[in-house]
């Protein structure tokens, strides 16, 4: 189904449909809403008639240089040289290119804020922008270069010149990098694109690099934690760990509602299950260096990893709902300079601000990425449980089958996911409290947000392959103990987990085996969705 943009409606799901190809391959189209599309052409239509003059007063970037070349009037006879200019001046963008969701994303994000109606621009801008996306043509933009204040000048230039198709400018087109001018003519799109006033200035100015990684990366992050719910449920299954820590009264007495929500989530994964229960416990997993004649030691409670994880799952899910606030206005505003508003009297005025300024993007990236390294810290903890028996009360060492010495077991992919962890817990330092001037102090404070956003974006793939880590080898806790559990039954979310990666990935039962091939397919079913997909099957929508 074709997303519209408006300029006021786009939402996160809706970038990620057109930035994302689906499971067919293909991209969802995209189209200008005509409303949008005729106050944007009646805007311009005035500008130019109004403005486009060498009487016209000084407008910043309309008929100005940028920076500290404010007060220096550009002609109009030098108007579109002045346009190309501008965008080569600022393609100064470095390191390997953003990948294509990133790319569309920004792409689509620049037009939607055209479609508000206050940048300016011809709408054969937005029209061109939007003809490149329902083509499947991605711009080479480097991902280093941007300070996140006057927008994403860097990469965006670098977008801009590919769209433009200038000479020195890439794409990637069908799988292929290549010269922006062939791949858009491939494409069928004219080779070429002149810009006219305002509208280089338009394209370059805006957070919106940061913008684009910001949004994925929140809409990753949403499917992620569902996942590391039933990551938590499937560990406490396996540690035959106590329910009464996620029972409703527990978390009415400190009413937070993210944490409830987790607790809701797994006492409906573990409903039926007799494995979270002291039977289990007593005959189920005798552990190695305990004389199976002596019962165990009375539980009593349970680690932090298992009874603390509504209390660490439950801020993750109260920061990404901050974090969908100011993205989602965000995605919605016009973050160029000038802007440009009706006056009430049959035209429009010009007004200088700020808007392209990233701090909101940048510390709303910050809040997500300590967020998400937290809980990637937790399942990584639990995880690193299921491998020693020491800690997993009797579970085979390493999760292993085969002949021990011979065989290492999952101890190799618990190191995995700790250094996974260990490298989140570095990029989650704060980078929207740094600040360097820069173009001789005109721009005296910046945002970092395009950092800020690269930096969450990692966190949460990092993220994404822990809870996938964790699911993986919870399964293959599940499995090896099958036989001797089967008076202590799973519950019915969690069954219907392990059936998902039973269906993709058979447990292993005779030894070593490549461990790479099965943390790729582990981690697919949480990015596809089918893991949650297969457990609220089973009991309905997690919060």
């Amino acid at each position: 189904m074709t997303v519209t943009i408006d300029g006021v409606s786009l939402t996160g799901a809706d970038v990620a449909r057109v930035a994302r190809r689906d499971a067919s391959g293909r991209f969802a189209p995209v189209a200008l809403d005509p409303a949008a599309r005729a106050r944007v052409a009646a805007t311009r239509a005035w500008l130019d008639e109004n403005f486009m003059n060498d009487d016209a007063p000084l407008m910043y970037s309309f008929n100005t240089g940028v920076g500290l070349f404010k007060d220096q009037r550009v002609l109009m006879k030098d108007m579109i040289e002045y346009q190309t200019k501008t965008v080569y001046a600022h393609a100064t963008g470095v390191g390997e290119p953003f990948s294509e969701d990133v790319a569309r994303a920004t792409m689509l994000l620049r037009a939607n804020a055209f479609a508000s109606n206050y940048s300016g621009p011809r709408v054969e801008v937005i029209d061109r922008l939007l003809a490149c996306l329902n083509a499947g043509l991605t711009p080479v933009i480097p991902q280093r270069g941007s300070v996140g204040a006057s927008g994403d000048l860097a990469p965006l230039a670098h977008m801009s010149g590919a769209v433009c198709g200038f000479e020195e400018a890439e794409m990637f087109w069908q799988g292929k990098r290549m010269p922006a001018r062939e791949a858009l003519a491939a494409a069928g799109l004219s080779p070429t694109f002149d810009l006219s006033a305002k509208d280089a200035s338009c394209l370059i100015n805006g957070s919106t690099v940061s913008l684009a990684l910001a949004v994925l990366a929140l809409e990753d992050s949403r499917r992620i934690l569902k996942a590391a719910d039933v990551a938590l449920a499937l560990s406490l299954e396996c540690l035959r760990g106590e329910r009464a820590a996620f029972e409703p009264r527990v978390h009415a007495a400190r009413p937070h509602p993210g944490q409830a929500a987790t607790a809701r989530n797994v006492l409906r994964m573990i409903e039926g299950s007799k494995r979270c229960a002291e039977p289990a416990r007593h005959v189920v997993f005798p552990d190695e260096n305990r004389d199976p004649a002596k019962p165990p030691a009375p539980r009593v409670q349970d680690v932090y990893s298992l009874r603390c994880g509504p209390q660490v799952h439950g801020p993750v899910r109260e920061a990404i709902r901050y974090v969908d606030g100011v993205i989602g206005v965000e995605t919605n505003s016009a973050t160029d300079n000038p802007l440009v508003f009706d006056n009430g009297r049959g035209g429009y005025e010009i007004i200088s601000g700020g808007h392209f300024h990233g701090q909101y993007v940048a510390q709303a990236m910050d809040v997500l990425a300590m967020a998400m390294a937290d809980l990637g810290s937790i399942c990584e903890r639990r995880l690193a449980r299921l491998v020693d028996p020491t800690m997993s009360y009797g579970l085979p060492r390493n999760l292993l089958a085969g002949k021990r010495g011979l065989n290492t077991g999952y101890a190799t992919v618990q190191c995995t996911m700790s250094a996974l962890v260990m490298e989140n817990r570095t990029l989650s330092m704060p980078g929207s409290v740094d600040s360097i001037p820069g173009k001789s102090n005109a721009e005296d404070h910046v945002s970092n947000s395009t950092w800020c956003g690269r930096k969450a974006r990692t966190i949460v793939e990092n993220v994404e392959q822990i809870v996938a880590g964790e699911i993986l080898m919870a399964a293959q806790a599940l499995t090896l103990v099958e036989d001797v559990a089967k008076d202590h039954p799973i519950g019915v979310g969690s069954s219907a987990a392990m059936a998902a990666v039973r269906a993709v990935i058979a447990p292993a039962l005779s030894g070593d085996r490549w461990y790479a091939t099965e943390m790729g397919q582990a981690l697919e079913l949480v990015r596809s969705g089918a893991m949650v997909a297969a457990v609220e099957a089973a009991v309905g929508a997690l919060d």
